[in-house]
C-alpha cells in the first residue's frame, strides 16, 4: 500500500487553548489510484493533505508511506522524502517571479545532487508533457493563469513522485482553463500516476476515481465515483 492511515489525529496549541482538528482519520491509497479528498473549509482536509505530504507530524496515530512508518523519521528525512516522492500542486501557482517557466520546473532537481540525468533535458521533456515546450524561456509574469498552473504540474512531475497532491488546483482560473488543468490530471492519472486531489466542490471531486469526503475533521463517506466526469468532454463516464 502506498499511503496507509490509521487513527490520524491533529490537535494545536495556542497557550492554553487547543483546537483538534482531525480526529481519528482512518483509510489506505493504492498506487496509481486518483481520490478526491472533499469538504467545505475548515473541515480539516488542508491539515490532513499537509500530514500526508509531509509538511506537518499528527499529533497521534499512524502513518505509514510504502510501508514506512513516517513518526520515525526525523525532519531531515522528512525533508528529503517530500522533495523525491512529494509533488505539490497549489491554488496559488507558488512559481518564482521573474524567472522562466524551464528554470521554475528545474528548481527540485537542485536539491537532489542526482548527476544520473540532465536537469534541463528532463526539465524540457516534462514541459513538453503537459504541452508547454513552447513557453520554456517565458517569464511566469508572461503566461495566462492556466498555463502558470501547468507549469506547476510540471515542477510537481519532474522529480518523478510517488504522488501528487493537488490542492484546489482550478481555484483561480476560469472555467475553461480549469477544465484543461482536469483533463491533464486525468490524462497523467491513466499514465500511471497517484493523485490526491484536495476541493470543496462537487463538479471538480467528481473527476477523481474514488471521493473521500471529510466534515468537522472525520470522514463521513469513502466511495468508488461510479458516473465520473471525463474533463475532455465534459460528459459523465459510465
Amino acid at each position: 500500500m502506498l499511503i496507509s492511515l490509521h487513527n490520524v489525529k491533529k490537535d494545536f496549541h495556542n497557550e492554553e487553548v487547543v483546537t483538534k482538528v482531525l480526529h481519528g482519520i482512518t483509510f489506505d491509497v493504492a498506487k496509481g489510484e486518483f481520490i478526491s479528498i472533499m469538504g467545505p473549509s475548515g473541515s480539516g482536509k488542508s491539515t490532513l493533505m499537509h500530514i500526508m505530504g509531509f509538511l506537518d507530524r499528527p499529533t497521534s496515530g499512524t502513518y505509514k508511506f510504502n510501508d514506512k512508518n513516517v513518526h520515525s523519521l526525523d525532519d531531515n528525512e522528512l525533508a528529503k522524502m517530500r522533495n523525491t516522492e512529494i509533488g505539490f500542486v497549489f491554488q496559488a501557482f507558488n512559481l518564482l517571479p521573474r524567472t522562466t517557466v524551464l528554470e521554475n520546473v528545474k528548481l527540485p532537481l537542485v536539491y537532489r545532487h542526482d548527476k544520473s540525468f540532465d536537469p534541463t533535458e528532463r526539465a524540457i521533456k516534462v514541459l513538453e508533457s503537459v504541452g508547454l515546450s513552447h513557453r520554456l524561456e517565458y517569464h511566469t509574469n508572461q503566461i495566462s493563469g492556466g498555463e502558470k498552473q501547468r507549469v506547476a504540474i510540471a515542477r510537481a512531475l519532474v522529480n518523478e513522485p510517488a504522488v501528487i497532491f493537488a490542492d484546489e488546483p482550478t481555484g483561480n482560473l476560469d472555467s475553461k482553463s480549469g477544465t484543461q488543468i482536469m483533463e491533464l490530471l486525468q490524462d497523467l492519472n491513466e499514465a500511471g500516476n497517484t493523485i490526491i486531489l484536495v476541493t470543496h466542490e462537487t463538479y471538480t471531486s467528481e473527476h477523481a476515481k474514488r471521493i473521500i469526503k471529510i466534515k468537522d475533521g472525520e470522514i463521513t463517506d469513502d466511495y468508488e465515483v461510479k458516473h465520473r466526469r471525463k474533463a475532455r468532454d465534459g460528459e459523465l463516464l459510465k
